[in-house]
C-alpha cells in the first residue's frame, strides 16, 4: 500500500460556536494527524479557521470525508487545499525573515488609512501575517473627540528602506492617523522602563511659563522658552536666564500652580494600567522636582529627577541648585536607571515634546515624540499626536480587553 506523505490546508468559514475547533480536531486526532500549523480569527461571531496537517494516503480520504460531514453538521463551510512538500519548506523558510509590528493609532482608523499603510507595506515587499484590533469594540454613538481607534498589524520580510517607509507613515499624521513601526523582537515584548518628560508631555503646560506669569515676566520667559524646545539656543543658558527672571517670586505661588495643573488626557489610565502590568516609570524633566513630586504622588511614578530651585526666606532666588537636568542628563539618567533596574537599555521607553528630549528618545529602546515640536517630530521614529498619552498603551502591545479586565 502506498502511504505517501500528504500535506492538506484546511479552511473552515461560518457561524462561531461552542466546541467547534473540539470536534474538528478530535477527527485529526483519531487518525494521528500531525498539526503543523494553526490560527483562528473570530469577528463579530463570524470564524474563520485554519489549520495545516500531515497526514498519510491511506488516511487523507478518511480525515475529508469526516470533517465534511461534521462541518454540514455544524453548517459552516469547509475547503481543502494539498500543500506541496518544496511549497511547505518555502513557506518554513520564509518564517525565518524580519518581523515588525505596524500600529495604527487615532481617533478613528479609517479604510483610506489601511488602504495607505498596507500599500506602504506591500510596495516594501513585507507580507503581512495578522491583524489585530487592540482598542475596544466601537459603539456607534460616541462623541468622535473622546473616542480612540488602533490595529496592530504583524508584518514580515526583508526591509530595504526602513527610513522611506517611516517617512511614508509620518506623512500620514496629517490625516489624523500615527503609524508606529517596530522590529518584533525579544525586547519589544519586554519592555520594563518608561521615562516621561514632565512638561508639555505629562502636563498640558510649561510650568516655568506659569511661574512667569505670576512674577510678571511671562511674554519675556516664553520666548526664551518657545527658542529653547526649538532647539535655536542652548537649553542650559536658557534655563538660567528664565530661572534668574523668577526671583522674588513667593513659594507659595508653586503650590497654587501644583495643584491646578492641567494633566494631559489619558495619563491617570496610562498609570493605572502600567502600575498593574509592572512597568517601571519616572520623570526625567527640565522643569522643577516640586512639580515632578507632586505628580509623583499623585499618580504613583516611580522616580523623578528634575531641577531644584534654591529658595531663601520663603521667595525664589533666581537662582538653581545642583546640575541642570538637560538633554544629555536625560539620557545620562535613562542610563543610569536602566542599570538600577537591572533591564538592557532595549528595554526602555523614552516620551516627550523638545528638542531637550531627542537624546533620551534617541536611547531608549522605544523612543516616542508626544505631541511634539516638528524638529522633534522629524527626528523620532515614533509619534503620538492624534490621542492621549494613553496611546502609549498600544504602542506597547497592550489589548484593552485584556488590560481593563486586570485593572478591575
Amino acid at each position: 500500500m502506498n502511504n505517501d506523505v500528504e500535506i492538506i490546508q484546511i479552511n473552515i468559514s461560518g457561524e462561531d460556536k461552542p466546541g467547534m475547533t473540539s470536534s474538528l480536531t478530535a477527527i485529526l486526532a483519531r487518525y494521528d494527524a500531525f498539526i503543523l500549523d494553526i490560527g483562528q480569527a473570530n469577528i463579530h461571531s463570524s470564524l474563520t479557521l485554519g489549520i495545516l496537517i500531515r497526514t498519510t494516503s491511506d488516511k487523507s480520504g478518511f480525515i475529508m470525508k469526516e470533517l465534511l460531514f461534521k462541518a454540514s453538521e455544524l453548517g459552516v463551510m469547509i475547503r481543502f487545499t494539498p500543500v506541496g512538500e518544496e511549497q511547505y519548506n518555502d513557506w518554513v523558510k520564509r518564517q525565518g525573515k524580519n518581523r515588525y509590528i505596524v500600529t495604527l493609532l487615532g481617533r478613528k482608523v479609517t479604510a483610506q488609512h489601511i488602504a495607505d499603510v498596507t500599500q506602504a507595506v506591500y510596495e516594501q515587499g513585507l507580507n503581512i501575517d495578522s491583524i489585530v484590533r487592540l482598542t475596544g469594540r466601537v459603539p456607534l454613538l460616541e462623541d468622535e473627540r473622546a473616542h480612540k481607534s488602533c490595529i496592530e498589524l504583524s508584518v514580515r520580510g526583508n526591509l530595504d528602506d526602513r527610513d522611506l517607509l517611516q517617512r511614508r507613515f509620518m506623512e500620514l499624521s496629517g490625516t489624523g492617523l500615527d503609524v508606529s513601526l517596530q522590529k518584533d523582537d525579544i525586547y519589544r515584548r519586554s519592555r520594563r522602563l518608561i521615562c516621561f518628560d514632565m512638561d508639555s508631555t505629562l502636563i498640558e503646560t510649561e510650568v516655568i511659563d506659569e511661574l512667569a506669569e505670576r512674577a510678571g515676566v511671562g511674554e519675556q520667559v516664553r520666548a526664551i522658552t518657545e527658542r529653547a524646545m526649538r532647539g535655536e539656543i542652548d537649553f542650559c543658558e536658557s534655563f538660567t536666564e528664565r530661572v534668574a527672571l523668577l526671583k522674588g517670586l513667593d513659594v507659595s505661588v508653586m503650590d497654587d500652580i501644583a495643584r491646578n495643573l492641567p494633566i494631559t488626557e489619558g495619563l491617570e489610565r496610562m498609570m493605572t494600567i502600567l502600575k498593574r502590568v509592572g512597568y517601571k516609570t519616572a520623570i526625567l524633566s527640565g522643569g522643577f522636582t516640586y512639580f515632578g513630586n507632586h505628580l509623583k504622588q499623585q499618580f504613583g511614578f516611580d522616580y523623578v529627577y528634575a531641577n531644584e530651585l534654591e529658595i531663601e526666606n520663603g521667595k525664589l532666588t533666581g537662582r538653581y541648585v545642583g546640575e541642570i537636568v538637560d538633554g544629555r542628563r536625560k539620557a545620562e539618567l535613562l542610563r543610569l536607571l536602566c542599570q538600577f533596574e537591572n533591564i538592557n537599555i532595549a528595554q526602555s521607553v523614552a516620551v516627550g515634546d523638545g528638542a531637550n528630549d531627542l537624546p533620551m528618545l534617541n536611547l531608549a529602546g522605544l523612543g516616542i515624540a508626544f505631541h511634539a515640536k516638528p524638529k522633534v517630530k522629524a527626528t523620532a521614529e515614533q509619534c503620538i499626536s492624534t490621542i492621549g498619552i494613553d496611546g502609549i498603551l498600544y504602542f506597547l502591545g497592550l489589548k484593552d480587553s485584556s488590560v481593563e479586565e486586570r485593572c478591575k
